[in-house]
């Protein structure tokens, strides 16, 4: 098992490197960029993501002398001070050159400073970790916390009046997306039309530092419950039917009926003898659905709720062209997404011994 664990962490290297020189190709065409938005913002024609140049992309562009040419609105502007922007930025250099200085830094978590916050990138990544955090872990252990059991529940009732009136709420659910969710929950409960019962923004309250324990948890799960709840109530329906359908499966083969046979109780043959078995594909769904809500799922909720998370970073980065907090948030992201994945092969082991990973290929 050790030898695939290392297998599995060595083969992240050669992964995560083809995701960044991917990406990072991909930006060298893409329109407008740091210097470009200086340059917009200097002519008070920044047009935020919407600015782009005409004649080729900066970021791969060398200092050739024709400004005019190679950045829009640059007309007019000393070519001294395009080349100081430029090197100010980094751009100075080939992009192959910026790209394995990039990944040497990479390796050691230096991600450099913000173009536009002039604040350390990883500093800024710790600040707007923990919401997305919450509102990811949250979401996920909540919706497996409902799915699983109901899932159980429709199996073990299936075709009855329960299984197709549950069907019917779930889909429905699954159906809107969880942004109107919030805006619904916005107008009921934070002082729309109907009630004041729960805070409009933030994850913590202006006095949280003041509070005691019970307070501040309190105040979170205060804060937390809204945001959660609207990113739930559409989460579990692909969960909760990947449950009831894995059980069908397991409950009409030959093992579950000699169980049976042998006097077993009900309870017994499902949760001694089938939700091993069951549970198994219901695992593997588990890092898809908190990287899912930890990386993108969360970004309108965030914005709706004003919760200043990871997700609201990467977009405004986006759109400002900040792109040591891109690169930084994509590093930190694919970094991410592969560890948990190696975390839920090993809780395959753990749920069935069965498996022995000394024998499997990565």
């Amino acid at each position: 098992m050790f030898a695939y664990i290392a297998r599995r962490l060595l083969l992240m290297i050669p992964t995560i490197f083809g995701i960044l020189l991917i990406s990072f190709v991909i930006v060298q065409f893409a329109p407008g960029g740091p210097v470009e938005r200086i340059l917009a913002q200097l002519q008070g024609t920044d047009t935020g993501a919407t600015a782009h140049f005409g004649g080729g992309g900066e970021i791969g562009a060398g200092n050739t002398g024709d400004f005019g040419s190679k950045y829009r609105g640059a007309q007019g502007l000393d070519p001294k001070f395009i080349a100081e922007l430029e090197k100010q930025f980094g751009f100075d250099k080939p992009a192959y050159e910026r790209f394995f200085l990039m990944i040497k830094n990479y390796a050691t978590f230096q991600f450099g400073r913000s173009y536009f916050r002039d604040v350390p990138v990883l500093q800024l990544i710790k600040e707007k970790l923990p919401v997305s955090i919450s509102l990811g872990l949250w979401m996920t252990l909540l919706s497996y916390a409902i799915s699983i059991p109901l899932g159980i529940k429709k199996a073990v009732s299936d075709g009855s009046r329960f299984d197709i009136w549950t069907s019917a709420v779930i889909i429905t659910g699954y159906a809107i997306p969880s942004f109107l969710f919030a805006i619904l929950l916005i107008v009921l409960f934070c002082g729309g039309s109907f009630w004041q019962i729960f805070p409009l923004r933030g994850l913590t309250s202006e006095n949280f530092d003041q509070l005691s324990l019970p307070g501040k948890v309190a105040d979170y799960l205060w804060h937390i419950t809204l945001p959660v709840t609207s990113m739930t109530l559409g989460a579990f329906a692909t969960s909760t039917f990947l449950t009831k359908n894995s059980f069908l499966d397991e409950i009409r083969k030959q093992y579950v009926l000699t169980a049976r046979m042998k006097g077993l109780s009900e309870r017994r043959v499902l949760y001694g003898h089938v939700f091993r078995n069951a549970m198994m594909i219901v695992v593997a769904g588990f890092p898809g659905a908190f990287i899912a809500a930890f990386l993108g799922g969360s970004l309108l909720i965030e914005t709706i709720f004003s919760l200043d998370g990871l997700g609201l970073l990467s977009f405004e980065s986006i759109v400002n062209r900040d792109y040591p907090v891109v690169f930084a948030n994509l590093y930190i992201m694919a970094l991410l997404g592969l560890v948990v994945n190696l975390l839920a092969d090993l809780t395959y082991m753990w749920i069935d011994p069965r498996i022995d990973f000394s024998t499997r290929e990565v």
